[in-house]
């Protein structure tokens, strides 16, 4: 099916299902199957407000998120693609789940308990989220939990990608009556490793043109100060009196063309310290939301840092329903342990040790005004 026809289908399963009552379900369909063989599956989590998303066993990637604006009118808010084949080819990380490290590590080395690591490098001579095939180019199997909720999971190699120990992890999407997508993170490892698990969508909430126009706040008055390759200095800078500053909500594009001067990495590409992180703990980090709509998306997790990324380097790609997503087509709010912390012992730990459990929670609220 186009995709084209497929976005058809879509609009008119989610006014139906406003209109009569949707029920809350887990549907799971073939999708495709890889050059290798491997088959894909994708899971639709509908709840009663009529509210759906779509999951690929593709690297446990969230490929549409239909949210409802003023009047209850229903859109497709995550940046994504024509076919779900498209997923296995490159791109830029469109709704994927990064991982084993999510962001960099300086020159993709690391020494843990006395033991020098070297990781693949894919981002100059850095490791950017998780190598050459991380955890978003690999299959993941997948159950049903429940009537709202789908559960993921996937066994890394000890030294895949360079990393030490095998790793055993679990994503879970829960799709609640509150119209929150809930997004629960388990790992376990048998030998000492590091960890930085987070979602990686690109969120629209127009579902067309840029975000520039969108409101933000963060939770966050201080962000981790980085070089020209976007690696921590290990310097924890305040964002007051700098175009960082989103204490105060403010469209997203109203100071980015300070961010294109001197080298700057032409938006924004920054780790944000969330103000309040008691660990375990749900705390807000993030309000985005589109007056052309009305839409509005509340993000809490219980990381200590989250990454505001304004797709400053999209260009020309070819996306859902015809569009082609430009610069600031989408922005991302990838909630996350700092970048290069492996590197930074004053940073929050990432290490991961036998018979522990790394948990982590994060929710994507939606309503609309």
């Amino acid at each position: 099916m186009n995709f084209p026809m497929r976005t058809l289908i879509s609009t008119l399963f989610c006014l139906f299902l406003a209109a009569s009552g949707a029920r809350a379900e887990v549907q799971r369909a073939a999708a495709f199957t890889t050059p290798q063989g491997e088959a894909v599956d994708v899971f639709t989590i509908t709840n009663e407000h009529g509210l759906h998303a779509r999951i690929l066993t593709w690297g446990a990637t969230l490929v549409e998120m239909w949210a409802p604006g003023r009047n209850g009118k229903m859109a497709d808010v995550a940046l994504g693609f024509d076919s779900m084949e498209r997923y296995t080819q490159p791109h830029p990380f469109f709704g994927s789940i990064a991982g084993r490290y999510a962001n960099r590590i300086a020159l993709g080395r690391f020494t843990l308990e006395g033991k020098a690591y070297m990781l693949a490098t894919n981002n100059g001579p850095n490791h950017l989220h998780g190598g050459l095939r991380g955890f978003d180019k690999r299959v993941w199997k997948a159950e049903p939990h429940g009537t709202n909720a789908v559960r993921f999971t996937y066994t890394s190699a000890d030294g895949e990608e360079g990393y030490p120990g095998k790793l055993d992890v679990a994503v879970t999407y829960t799709l609640s009556e509150n119209n929150e997508l809930r997004l629960d993170y388990e790992a376990t490892t048998d030998r000492p490793t590091v960890l930085n698990l987070t979602n990686h969508t690109y969120w629209n909430l127009a579902a067309t043109g840029d975000v520039l126009g969108h409101g933000l706040r963060l939770y966050a008055s201080r962000y981790t100060a980085v070089d020209g390759g976007l690696i921590p200095t290990g310097e924890v800078r305040a964002v007051a009196g700098t175009p960082l500053d989103f204490t105060k909500a403010k469209l997203v594009g109203r100071d980015i063309a300070e961010l294109k001067k001197d080298g700057q990495p032409g938006g924004y590409d920054h780790n944000y310290v969330i103000d309040v992180n008691t660990p375990g703990a749900l705390a807000p980090a993030a309000e985005l939301y589109d007056p052309s709509s009305g839409r509005m998306m509340r993000v809490l997790t219980t990381e200590p840092g989250v990454q505001l990324y304004t797709a400053n380097s999209l260009k020309d790609v070819a996306g859902k329903s015809g569009q082609v997503y430009g610069q600031h087509g989408g922005l991302c709010l990838e909630t996350q342990h700092f970048p290069d912390s492996p590197n930074h012992p004053d940073f929050p730990s990432t290490v991961l040790r036998p018979g522990e459990t790394f948990k982590s929670q994060t929710i994507y609220a939606f309503s609309a005004y």
